[in-house]
């Protein structure tokens, strides 16, 4: 008799039984998600079961190109091999909980996950600001965390603090499921959406080289764009990956003292920090570029321009504004249209290459967490509900 499929037990998390999971569960699964793995690892597995190599493509193809949900689908795989993998993984998909679309064609998506927790992804046409023409590109803004520790003072997703981390199969799974509730193809990926990513960057990792394979997903590395609010030994350590994936930094301030007041990660890495670890990205021929979301009073001003275009240079970083979207609970505001373009024609002046971001999303709370943070709040409210 065989033995059963082994693989490293990692942090995953078990199905609630149920339609309406309970909120936030966090018991371990006994089983690992098949989307985990690598079809190197696959391989290896059906080897150690004197299974053929070949049984693992067969697998990945399962997932990735035809996209079946569940073992029972893999038709050319023999029944005792379907068995058995789903005895020894399991096959979750995100619960598709609510879409809301812009009239600018952006959607929100919000998924329930298989222990009740909530995240949120968006799919974003191509903006001619970014492309300077019509384009067909789609872009997928995706989650790496349920929620997010780093308190961006801009940011929803952190107002109900930070839950865990996602696995890689949940944030593959993401862009699956926007390809098929969109019906479009995903051409590039930002992960911008709630959490921090290089906080998860051992998931993060492992799910970028399953949308990067030829076998899985098959996105160049190069229309992937991974966020980062400044860890700085994680942008050194990023800095070694061969992937040539691209880096942001959400930078929002362009000296200590206001990137502080928007930023708390700031205090414990500095710009000067963050700085340096963003010469040693770019010293192995990566690309970087910034994120800054204009606020009116906050970081606008003229002088915020001029040190902002210094600090591109240095790394000959691109620049990337974004006006600010409205968060329901928090103060701040957007800069009016002159002062945005204003801002624009500072940083160009002084030889910066920039983009003022045409507004996406502003009429469905597209700003990251805002919709997870109303639907649990409601949610909550009818639990309460004798």
């Amino acid at each position: 008799m065989k033995a059963p499929l082994a693989f490293p037990r990692g942090n995953v998390h078990k199905a609630a039984t149920g339609r309406r999971p309970a909120l936030s569960l966090h018991s371990p699964v006994t089983k690992p998600a098949i989307k985990a793995l690598s079809l190197d690892e696959l391989t290896q597995l059906f080897a150690a079961q004197g299974e053929s190599a070949y049984r693992a493509k067969q697998v990945t193809d399962w997932l990735y190109k035809k996209r079946i949900d569940s073992f029972a689908a893999m038709t050319d795989l023999p029944a005792a091999t379907r068995a058995r993998l789903a005895s020894d993984f399991s096959f979750v998909r995100p619960e598709l909980v609510r879409v809301l679309g812009a009239t600018d064609t952006t959607r929100k998506f919000l998924f329930r996950l298989a222990d009740g927790n909530l995240i949120e992804s968006v799919l974003i046409p191509a903006s001619p600001a970014l492309y300077g023409q019509t384009s067909d590109r789609r872009t997928a803004c995706v989650s790496t965390q349920v929620g997010c520790a780093y308190g961006c003072k801009f940011c929803a997703s952190g107002l109900d603090g930070f839950t865990r981390n996602l696995e890689a199969s949940e944030i593959v799974d993401q862009l699956l499921a926007i390809e098929k509730e969109s019906g479009e193809k995903i051409d590039n990926i930002v992960f911008m959406g709630m959490g921090e990513p290089l906080a998860n960057l051992t998931n993060l990792l492992r799910a970028i080289r399953i949308i990067n394979a030829p076998w899985g997903l098959e996105i160049g590395a190069r229309h992937i764009t991974i966020s980062t609010s400044g860890l700085a030994p994680q942008i050194r350590k990023l800095a070694t990956e061969p992937t040539q994936f691209r880096l942001a930094i959400s930078l929002h301030g362009a000296t200590d003292d206001v990137r502080s007041q928007i930023m708390p990660v700031n205090r414990k890495y500095p710009l000067a920090v963050l700085l340096e670890a963003c010469d040693a990205y770019v010293a192995e021929k990566k690309r970087l570029m910034f994120e800054y979301i204009l606020i009116a009073g906050v970081n606008d001003s003229d002088e915020q321009a001029q040190q902002l275009a210094r600090h591109a240079l240095r790394l000959s970083a691109k620049i990337n504004l974004i006006p600010y979207n409205t968060v329901e609970g928090l103060e701040w505001s957007r800069p009016s249209r002159n002062r945005q373009e204003n801002f624009l024609r500072i940083l160009r002046n002084h030889g910066a290459v920039a983009t003022l971001r045409r507004e996406k999303g502003h009429d469905i709370a597209a700003a990251c967490g805002q919709l997870r943070l109303q639907t649990k709040r409601t949610e909550e409210k009818v639990a309460a509900v004798p």
